[in-house]
């Protein structure tokens, strides 16, 4: 297999990811032509990231990663999906249903109490990481990067950042929302690409972030704070998106977080509850047996 190029990463500035307009209502033509924007800006990201590759797509089924997968299955020169999860996640059960919608393979790496807490710290050997959250977060993804086939690994990171796609941000005020989404976004540029990047690149592998790509944030910033607030719903520009690439079961998904959907959360509260821990209790075991020197 041959490797990825280095990694690296983007040229994004925290400062710069979120220049909203501050503007009451665009209307419905205005909504379809920033619809139509947004569609061709994320296409663009996509195409120039893997056209003639071998792509893996870090897959959990929703609205984001099967935008990317659709997409890519257009431009690359081949494409698999892989879900992680334990048997019957969320995740995996999503995973498998829109790999059949869209006629792309598909493959479940699957999770379990013999090879969670291995991977964990493995992972935490990588990076360094002893946050509860963030490994829990990125087990999927460190699963793919140890597994799949291809040098480059695609997927939708930075879609709930830059889309309202947290549930905590419905119901705020227009100014709360792009302070909150603006402080998620520094996080994500800051603390989440250097985390993943440190992952991939110690099995050879390459993540790739199209809605990190810079027209995408550019047309993404001419929508107004008003237009992004979350509805249940949420992300409601890219359930258009969806439905304009001709995939409008993707934007009827609901959103699980991936520590949830894979069924890692349940697994490791599962283990530390066994060994009369919490979860931070258990990782802070494990941090202390892999990293303490």
């Amino acid at each position: 297999m041959a490797l990825a190029r280095p990694c690296r990463k983007r040229g994004l500035s925290a400062d710069t990811a979120l220049p909203f307009k501050y503007e009451d209502d665009l209307g419905p033509s205005m909504a379809s032509e920033s619809s139509v924007s947004l569609t061709r800006a994320i296409e663009g990201s996509v195409r120039r990231m893997v056209e003639g590759r071998r792509v893996a797509v870090a897959f959990s089924g929703g609205l984001d990663c099967s935008i990317v997968a659709s997409l890519s299955k257009r431009h690359a020169d081949s494409v698999t999906l892989y879900t992680v999860g334990v048997d019957g996640a969320y995740d995996v059960q999503m995973g498998r249903q829109m790999s059949e919608v869209m006629g792309i393979p598909w493959e479940h790496i699957r999770i379990s109490e013999e090879n969670l807490l291995g991977g964990v710290a493995e992972m935490m050997r990588i990076t360094r990481t002893a946050s509860p959250v963030t490994l829990s977060f990125e087990i999927p993804l460190f699963f793919v990067s140890k597994n799949c086939r291809e040098g480059l690994i695609i997927g939708g990171q930075g879609a709930d950042e830059l889309f309202g796609g947290y549930s905590k941000y419905i119901g705020l005020s227009e100014e709360d929302l792009r302070d909150s989404m603006r402080e998620d976004m520094a996080r994500l540029l800051t603390e989440t690409l250097d985390h993943e990047s440190k992952v991939s690149c110690s099995f050879g592998k390459k993540v790739l972030y199209p809605y990190l790509d810079e027209d995408v944030v550019r047309v993404a910033g001419q929508t107004s704070v008003g237009r992004i607030s979350p509805t249940d719903a949420r992300k409601g520009s890219l359930r258009e998106v969806a439905v304009l690439i001709g995939e409008s079961e993707a934007a009827a998904k609901k959103k699980k977080a991936a520590q949830y959907g894979s069924g890692s959360m349940f697994l490791l509260r599962r283990i530390a509850r066994s060994e009369g821990l919490t979860v931070n209790g258990l990782i802070t075991k494990i941090y202390d047996c892999e990293c303490r020197d």
